[in-house]
């Protein structure tokens, strides 16, 4: 069920956006793997098995992309993820990528499944963060031909509501999808936007339970 034709990676730092230069440039990533669609040109009911046949997939493409960053896990601070499907598939095709490209990038970053796991001396006290990508990870998806550009959105991995890392970066992978493919995509920073200055909430000030509400 699972071809993979191509696996496309970009990875790009930021140092400023016409102001000061940043100490450290702000690293953006997004991973991108073309398969085969197999549901193209039909109308096929049960979809689901894909959802379990691509859950590897998602682990193995959430890894590679953090080696591509060249940045431990917990560098990590905003993450997407989105899918652009085919002319002859269905939008419903991207959605099958929702949860085994989401947790696979959440597992990665330290979540560990419920809210009890996140009891004393397992979650926050342990591991010195506020939290372990408690927050859903956003997503888009669209129909459309070879070269189709997708604006995949980020947010902050432990709370949506972090105005600093409210982003998107554009993923094209030149030649795909052909009519019956579909790009799977993830995406991962390191940090807010390069001059992040609109107020709201503050990254270091998310308590451990501001990723669920």
């Amino acid at each position: 069920m699972i071809e993979i034709r191509r696996i496309f990676t970009h990875v790009e730092q930021i140092w400023h956006e016409f102001g000061p230069v940043a100490p450290v440039p702000l690293m953006r990533g997004a991973i991108a793997a073309v398969l085969t669609n197999p549901f193209a040109g039909r109308y096929e009911p049960d979809i689901l098995p894909m959802m379990e046949a691509l859950q590897p997939v998602g682990i193995d493409m959430a890894e590679r992309l953090r080696a591509a960053m060249d940045v431990p896990a917990d560098r990590i601070e905003g993450y997407g993820k989105g899918a652009i499907v085919g002319a002859a598939g269905e939008l419903e095709h991207g959605a099958l990528w929702h949860v085994p490209g989401g947790y696979a990038m959440r597992e990665l970053l330290g979540w560990k499944g419920d809210a009890a796991a996140y009891a004393k001396g397992q979650g926050e006290e342990k591991s010195g963060r506020p939290g372990n990508a408690l927050s859903i990870v956003p997503s888009t998806k669209k129909v459309g031909g070879p070269g189709t550009a997708l604006d995949v959105p980020m947010t902050h991995i432990n709370a949506a509501y972090v105005r600093s890392h409210f982003d998107a970066i554009e993923v094209r992978v030149p030649g795909a999808p052909l009519p019956d493919e579909i790009v799977f995509i993830l995406a991962m920073s390191t940090g807010p936007r390069v001059h992040a200055r609109v107020g709201g909430l503050a990254a270091q000030a998310i308590s451990k339970w501001d990723g669920l509400r």
